[in-house]
């Protein structure tokens, strides 16, 4: 079985690709649509199954969901009716969910389960587009709720294993995330952040570890999150990249911000 690939991806603005959305220029929302459906084509061979981090999950302790039929989690307000009657039906899988709290466990992490959690828009609005028969087992992972970069490269590490048993992990987020920022001009922020991320991202992994750890300390780094915890889902993935180099098979602008997504091995 060939080892899987690490992604991080912009999962862009609430249901963004299937309702018409006038807060949010549409410029640039095309290629980040394509993006998101040629990413299983970038793939060495079909998934066994997909961990997805996403930033709108965080816990105390990481914890899985359990469920083999998730429910949708419609964590998005005031947007259109039709936005909370999409459906992206994928199967759980708690075998995989058991998997990763072992290896958790393993690397000293305390862990949780919740059987009830459906999955938020962080994950099924990109993986819709990725994923459209929704065929392929998914588990979300949450964040921990510290959002301590180091401690999340360090959880990604401990799902490294998770590649070589076909598994493929996907950190769903954003580069830039200033909800207020959106709203006014994103353009130099984002940019100027951006730039660095790429960058630090594209470093050998010693360094991009080490960079990341203290990523607020970047160019506008507060500007572009004022909260970082769309920035977390890189730091697993980062981890769960173990030595593997990263490319950077996207970077486009979502509402005139710059966002880039990332791949790992």
């Amino acid at each position: 079985m060939a080892r899987m690939p690490v992604h991080f991806v912009p999962h862009g603005g609430g249901p963004w690709p299937f309702v018409d959305l006038p807060m949010f220029d549409k410029a640039g929302q095309p290629e980040l649509a394509a993006f998101l459906r040629d990413l299983p084509a970038a793939l060495p061979e079909r998934p066994k199954a997909l961990l997805v981090i996403s930033a709108h999950w965080e816990a105390r302790v990481p914890t899985v969901m359990t469920s083999p039929r998730p429910p949708m989690l419609y964590d998005y307000y005031g947007f259109p009716p039709e936005s909370y009657e999409i459906v992206w039906p994928a199967p759980g899988d708690p075998a995989l969910a058991a998997r990763v709290r072992e290896l958790l466990h393993t690397a000293g992490f305390e862990s949780a389960e919740d059987p009830e959690r459906g999955f938020d828009h962080g994950t099924f609005v990109p993986l819709k587009l990725s994923f459209p028969a929704a065929d392929v087992p998914t588990v979300q992972l949450s964040l921990i709720g510290d959002l301590d970069p180091a401690r999340h490269i360090a959880l990604g590490r401990a799902l490294a294993p998770l590649r070589d048993e076909g598994v493929v992990i996907i950190g769903s987020g954003m580069s830039y995330h200033d909800l207020r920022g959106f709203f006014r001009d994103p353009r130099e922020v984002s940019q100027t952040f951006d730039a660095w991320l790429q960058k630090a991202v594209t470093a050998e992994p010693a360094q991009r570890n080490e960079l990341l750890i203290h990523w607020a300390k970047a160019p506008a780094a507060r500007q572009a999150h004022p909260r970082e915890e769309h920035l977390m889902p890189l730091m697993v993935t980062a981890g769960a990249a173990e030595q593997d180099t990263a490319t950077i098979p996207y970077t486009g602008t979502f509402a005139n911000a710059r966002i880039t997504g990332v791949r790992f091995g």
